[in-house]
């Protein structure tokens, strides 16, 4: 029996997502109650103070052997909500789900544009209640929201992506500004710009939300803290969506990824990405995009079309081993506020 306690979600400053209508429903309620012992499923609401996310237990007629009838059970559960007061339904009756399509282990959900006027915090929670109860179904690894048969985009306007296990944090009660530690392999251009360096960060950061390609890339990004080694990215490059699904790794880069910098080689900028992301153990391969194109060459020999793999040759030098504190970053760039320990999911 799988353990699920109470969720915190921890960052406010995502962006707006939806949820809520009815998905063709499975066989009704069967049962439901507060000892999470006693149930192998659990159907996720908001709290009575609608600030967090709670489990309640539901035992369904569907099985694992259903998936899509058991999908749909426990979404009707979240969109027809409860009759215990202490547990309130995610997402306002303006917001619907339109339909929902299975490919392989994904589960696309596509909703109405009202979905789109909810708070950043709002769209958080329910978001967070969604994907949790789902993917309790055995066959279901990734879940993709979409509205308006577009997919969601957070505040800082990137897609959102896939969504799986390790996005939203659950925890038996840990506070909101709890302190997360990563040791991330990063790989960088070396001062001639010929090979790769090594370099290694113990990142402490403060959104258990954050998947750690995510954060890959947005340490790959801000560039090294070795002086043997300099960014292979060009500056000013930034991260639309990273997702991972069936160990390959997309990474969606704004259009100043194009721009160029001949004195470093061209697989060394490429490979730079690709190394770090499969230090990863959930990433094999990695595609890279440029605003979700791929039909390009970047410079003149590495298609954009093609999924890369490490490549360990071209690893030349030894970095420094360093310690990170992404709060602090943030300060000083004037992401976050002083007092504020939370993603804003740029």
């Amino acid at each position: 029996m799988r353990q699920r306690k109470k969720i915190r979600i921890c960052f406010l400053c995502l962006c707006l997502i939806f949820l809520a209508g009815i998905l063709p429903a499975g066989c009704g309620r069967k049962a439901e109650g507060t000892d999470l012992e006693a149930y192998d499923y659990y159907v996720y609401y908001l709290n009575q103070d609608r600030v967090e996310i709670v489990p309640l237990g539901y035992e369904p007629e569907a099985g694992q052997d259903d998936p899509k009838a058991l999908a749909s059970e426990l979404m009707e559960q979240i969109t027809s909500g409860t009759d215990q007061v202490e547990y309130q339904k995610v997402f306002p009756e303006s917001v619907s789900l339109e339909r929902y399509e299975f490919t392989g282990d994904l589960l696309q959900l596509y909703f109405n544009g009202a979905y789109s006027e909810m708070s950043p915090e709002e769209e958080v929670l329910c978001r967070g209640a969604i994907v949790t109860t789902l993917l309790q179904v055995d066959r279901i690894n990734h879940i993709e929201f979409l509205v308006n048969g577009v997919p969601l985009r957070d505040a800082a306007g990137a897609e959102v992506g896939f969504m799986n296990r390790d996005t939203f944090l659950m925890d038996s009660g840990e506070d909101i500004n709890d302190i997360q530690v990563a040791d991330l392999t990063l790989y960088f251009a070396s001062q001639d710009g010929k090979a790769l360096v090594r370099e290694t960060q113990h990142v402490y950061y403060y959104s258990s939300n954050i998947s750690m390609e995510k954060l890959v890339m947005e340490q790959l990004l801000k560039g090294p803290k070795s002086e043997n080694a300099r960014n292979a990215i060009t500056d000013g490059t930034e991260l639309i969506s990273v997702s991972v699904m069936d160990g390959v790794c997309f990474v969606n880069l704004n259009d100043r990824f194009q721009i160029q910098d001949y004195s470093i080689d061209e697989p060394v900028v490429i490979y730079s990405i690709v190394n770090s992301l499969t230090e990863l153990p959930t990433v094999r391969k990695v595609q890279i995009s440029v605003n979700g194109e791929t039909n390009m060459v970047y410079r003149q020999d590495m298609s954009l079309q093609e999924t890369y793999s490490m490549n360990r040759d071209l690893v030349r030098e030894e970095g420094e081993e360093v310690e990170v504190d992404q709060q602090e970053e943030q300060k000083k760039e004037g992401i976050i506020d002083a007092g504020n320990l939370m993603d804003t999911g740029k």
